[in-house]
């Protein structure tokens, strides 16, 4: 069922050849660190690198939660008062490219930027940068749930801030 919408707002693609998945994943992060209105420094620490002397894959995710919680406390909506509110922000998808590799004691920058969004849905463009250098890109897809995981809608000053970028 390769391409058709989904109930989600995701595309529905043959994994394997026979069990579906729904992919949401739409956006191409930009190579451009000018496109984007929020960037986060980070520094490698040594347990992230791996036995080939660079960041292990895993590690990037931390980096990207760091950056979001970083902007969303930036732009006046700390992630913990979110939570008291009875919103909470769950990761329904992530995808990261590797460029360069991260090395221990790097200062990386990630950059972050809102990208698509559905009713309930939306995703961020990230760049990861070591001395204006690209290293890396990924999205991650977001949904809005309540204190029972359920879906909701996204906020209103997360709306309006997507269309301000």
């Amino acid at each position: 069922v390769s391409g058709r919408r989904s109930a989600v707002g995701g595309r529905r693609s043959a994994v394997g050849g026979t069990t579906g998945c729904v992919v949401r994943l739409a956006f191409a992060p930009p190579l451009d660190p000018a496109v984007y209105p929020f960037k986060h420094r980070v520094r490698v620490r040594f347990a992230e690198t791996d036995a080939m002397a660079i960041v292990h894959h895993s590690a990037y995710l931390p980096y990207l939660e760091e950056a979001r919680v970083a902007y969303l406390r930036d732009i006046g909506h700390p992630y913990a008062t979110l939570r008291t509110e009875g919103l909470d922000v769950a990761v329904l998808e992530v995808s990261v490219r590797y460029l360069r590799p991260l090395h221990f004691d790097d200062e990386v920058d990630v950059y972050l930027l809102f990208a698509e969004a559905t009713r309930a849905t939306f995703q961020i463009g990230y760049l990861l940068c070591v001395d204006d250098e690209v290293c890396s890109t990924a999205v991650t897809v977001h949904g809005c749930v309540d204190n029972g995981n359920r879906p909701v809608r996204l906020p209103a000053w997360l709306r309006e801030t997507m269309l301000s970028v």
